[in-house]
């Protein structure tokens, strides 16, 4: 079990690019001989190089014996033990991986193939229930050695359609549900278990959250894809700051059974991998729908989606309060440069014959206020009924989490505290407090209507916002919203776009994301520039906190909450 803790954190802080690669000659053991080079260009075997390939291009070599899942999963796996002391990006790996492999080979020696996932090794979000030998704990080291009742539904999807389950990715604790982010954004990624996810692209830059280990580790070629989960901005986030592509989808498209909940009612798993095509496949794998979903007509597969010409004729919407990055904007210093990014992907999609339209989904901050008092009800009251399932632990509320972090303060109070979870414990009532009630109900009304109404008044098909803005709307709406890679700037750090839609809009939106991303083809793989900037321990166990934020977003930027 890879249970990392603060002592050993202070460790790799110290490790900059040139350092990780003179490690390799020291020590083969731990490192592919050739450092960070040879990674980028290694192959499993002489004939076939996995790095970079798409679900499709896997099977093919599969297919024609160029390649087995077992060797697949071997060649992540020596990614994985080279890069991870730097990246954090997987807590665990699953022990019974190779030899899951080796079953799903010998499957298709006898003619049997599942489907495009069959053999494909996917990490899963730490929040996610696995029932077999590896732990889910949302990064806590309160839920260690607790055991699930059953995988969780969709982890059980994914076995069934042959995919291999390779491990646990490193994730905010908690979903980043647990503190204020005191050292923001470079802990937006830290979980006690797992570490301070570090970008591949800028090892300085923010990993985001609180999927950033999924987004890390597709980023990095060291799973083919990965599933995370957003609350709000939790997979499109991460997905634009690591250059990959990520979808959040319709609240009800995919379920929640045996997930790690923050509420319910905005909660939901999603794809994340490297390209529009392998988000597709993804998807069609996950898809189970619950709620308001039940009872629409959805596809047996996304991937009939991928048409070039999508755009042809499409009406797209440019967010305009989001292209003014001022408004509720990162914070991060030079962000706003990706706001160019965005402007150039729309006069791409324009070239390729979509008509951009200005339109105004509306004022964020109008609900922002009522979604969190939501989340606060919600989760109190959701933690405990998911607690309730678990075995080999007597943790069974909120007020049973937040005393564990008090009588652990050295390991889990080491970066930020637990504000939210102090806050959310003063909130009981869910679900027929009037209070939760209007709240609840002004947030979705208001960001469906700000979506629904912008798309009725100008007849649009999509709207667009640039890097790190409107995750809340589509969040809040329970809308997908997918993130899609639009450039590298001249720093190394990855620009991303927003395209996000109404009610289970999301085969219009892989159609439009894959024109978009074949015509603009900016993937690239990481290169692994600066060095770690090390974190100082917030003292918040020896009452002596340090100062806040290492970068400080504008006031009324409330972009320390990513869920």
């Amino acid at each position: 079990m890879n249970q990392q803790n603060p002592n050993r954190l202070e460790l790799n802080h110290t490790i900059t690019r040139r350092k990780f690669i003179g490690t390799t000659a020291a020590s083969g053991a731990a490192l592919l001989g050739g450092g960070l080079t040879s990674l980028l260009s290694q192959s499993v075997s002489a004939d076939f190089d996995f790095l970079e390939k798409s679900i499709p291009d896997l099977q093919a070599a599969m297919a024609s014996g160029q390649l087995s899942s077992k060797e697949l999963v071997k060649g992540y796996l020596r990614r994985i033990a080279s890069l991870n002391p730097l990246l954090h990006s997987v807590i665990e790996t699953n022990p019974n991986a190779v030899s899951i492999a080796q079953h799903l080979d010998n499957e298709r020696r006898r003619g049997m193939v599942r489907g495009p996932l069959h053999g494909i090794p996917v990490l899963l979000k730490d929040n996610i229930a696995t029932d077999d030998n590896m732990e889910t704990t949302a990064g806590s080291l309160a839920l260690v050695h607790s055991r699930v009742p059953a995988d969780a539904l969709i982890t059980q999807r994914l076995r069934e359609a042959g995919a291999v389950i390779l491990g646990k990715a490193n994730l905010g604790e908690w979903a980043n549900f647990r503190g204020n982010l005191i050292f923001y954004p470079l802990t937006v990624g830290w979980s006690a278990r797992g570490g301070d996810t570090i970008n591949a692209y800028d090892l300085t830059y923010t990993s985001w959250g609180s999927s950033s280990g999924s987004a890390n580790g597709a980023a990095a070629n060291l799973c083919s894809v990965a599933v995370g989960t957003e609350t709000d901005g939790s997979i499109t986030g991460p997905s634009a700051v690591e250059n990959i592509v990520g979808l959040k989808p319709t609240l009800g498209l995919v379920s929640q059974d045996g997930i790690i909940p923050i509420a319910h009612e905005q909660d939901t798993a999603g794809p994340m991998g490297r390209s529009v095509t392998d988000i597709a496949i993804l998807l069609g794998a996950l898809q189970s729908p619950f709620g308001e979903v039940i009872g629409h007509q959805l596809p047996d597969d996304y991937a009939q989606f991928l048409q070039r010409g999508s755009l042809e004729g499409a009406r797209i919407g440019r967010d305009v309060r989001f292209f003014d990055y001022s408004y509720y904007g990162s914070g991060i210093p030079g962000d706003e440069e990706t706001v160019a990014f965005a402007e150039n992907a729309l006069a791409v999609m324009e070239s390729l014959g979509a008509t951009i339209v200005d339109t105004d989904t509306g004022d964020v901050f109008a609900y922002t206020d009522d979604e969190f008092t939501a989340l606060l009800y919600e989760f109190r009251a959701q933690i405990a009924e998911y607690l309730a399932t678990l075995t080999h632990t007597n943790l069974r509320t909120l007020a049973d989490l937040i005393a564990f972090n008090n009588a652990h303060c050295e390991q889990e109070l080491v970066f930020y505290g637990q504000e939210v979870f102090e806050l959310s414990e003063q909130f009981p009532g869910y679900p027929d407090d009037p209070n939760y009630i209007a709240a609840r109900t002004h947030a979705r009304d208001t960001a469906r209507s700000g979506i629904d109404d912008a798309l009725a008044a100008d007849n649009l098909d999509a709207i667009v916002a640039p890097h790190l803005t409107n995750s809340t709307g589509p969040a809040v709406s329970g809308y997908p919203n997918l993130s899609l890679p639009v450039g590298i700037r001249d720093n190394g750090r990855p620009a991303g776009m927003l395209m996000y839609s109404t009610f289970l809009h999301e085969p219009q939106l892989i159609g439009f994301g894959f024109d978009l991303e074949q015509e603009l083809n900016v993937r690239s793989q990481p290169q692994f520039l600066g060095s770690v900037i090390p974190v100082p321990n917030a003292g918040l166990c020896d009452g002596q906190a340090r100062p806040p934020q290492l970068f400080t977003p504008r006031a009324h930027v409330q972009r320390g909450r990513i869920f």
